[in-house]
């Protein structure tokens, strides 16, 4: 019996990792043009396009019941264990979703063993413990010291991000409206991360440039106290600016630093131009 590691795709893991772990990823959807669309089946680029062409900014939704239903039925199934990392429980039911299909499996399957984790953040913050955990169960690791690992980076992790404008994170209700306010009448150039699940406010500079310094050295600051696990850029419709910055993280480390775009459901909550690094310490 092996344990299998499932997530949903605001994880944003580069499709290597999850192809040489055998991650399982549940798709969010996306709402535009009167369609909902699972967020794994749109192209990032495409999709931004397309959103700048709208009037109304796109919705988005937790996963369908049907394909998590079938994802940790057919792991059931086979006899296997699952443990679920999912989407911070303060931006999406997906958490909430995830408990009530573990549930639904019980009743069929009474001796199931899942175990489903509130990650408290996104994106590569939480795809990090996604893929170190799926490294520690085919290394033959118990469920209690993969539970172990996923805390471990969970709790060692930062998501630095800079947003080019503030008006997605106000309209999606995802930040202060006062504080959105401010950054755009002032010029503000605010750093956000994720904090306890939701997102919230850095620290605040003046110009884009200062920001992307400013992450840069916090992220270096922190390394250097407490050692390097991973790291990667992530960035939303701004590939270039990623792989600069990529470039000068690469200068300093001394090791390759891969590049991630993100994707429509977390993207149309922050916004095209947005870029930042996602890390966790040893």
């Amino acid at each position: 019996m092996a344990i299998k590691i499932i997530t949903d795709s605001t994880s944003y893991i580069p499709t290597e990792y999850i192809e040489k772990y055998g991650i399982s990823v549940v798709s969010l959807n996306v709402y535009m043009d009167d369609k909902s669309t699972r967020e794994l089946d749109i192209d990032n680029k495409f999709f931004y396009e397309e959103m700048n062409s709208l009037n109304e900014i796109p919705k988005s939704s937790q996963p369908i019941p049907d394909e998590m239903l079938n994802t940790f039925e057919n792991i059931v199934e086979n006899g296997d264990s699952i443990i679920g990392i999912f989407l911070s429980s303060s931006m999406s039911g997906t958490f909430s979703s995830a408990n009530l299909i573990k549930n639904m499996i019980l009743e069929n399957y009474p001796q199931a063993d899942i175990t489903i984790i509130d990650s408290k953040t996104n994106c590569m913050q939480m795809g990090f413990a996604v893929i170190e955990a799926a490294a520690a169960s085919i290394e033959g690791n118990s469920k209690d010291d993969i539970v172990n690992v996923i805390n471990n980076v969970l709790n060692n992790s930062r998501f630095l991000f800079s947003p080019d404008t503030l008006d997605y994170l106000k309209k999606g209700g995802r930040i202060g409206s006062a504080s959105a306010l401010l950054g755009n009448i002032l010029q503000i150039k605010p750093i956000l991360t994720v904090n306890d699940g939701t997102t919230s406010i850095f620290t605040k500079v003046r110009t884009r440039k200062k920001a992307i310094d400013t992450i840069i050295n916090s992220v270096f600051d922190d390394i250097e106290k407490n050692g390097l696990g991973d790291v990667i850029v992530h960035h939303i419709n701004c590939e270039n600016e990623g792989l600069k910055l990529a470039k000068r993280l690469e200068e300093k480390l001394h090791i390759p630093v891969k590049i991630q775009s993100i994707g429509p459901v977390i993207g149309l909550h922050v916004g095209p131009g947005s870029i930042g690094i996602a890390y966790y310490t040893k």
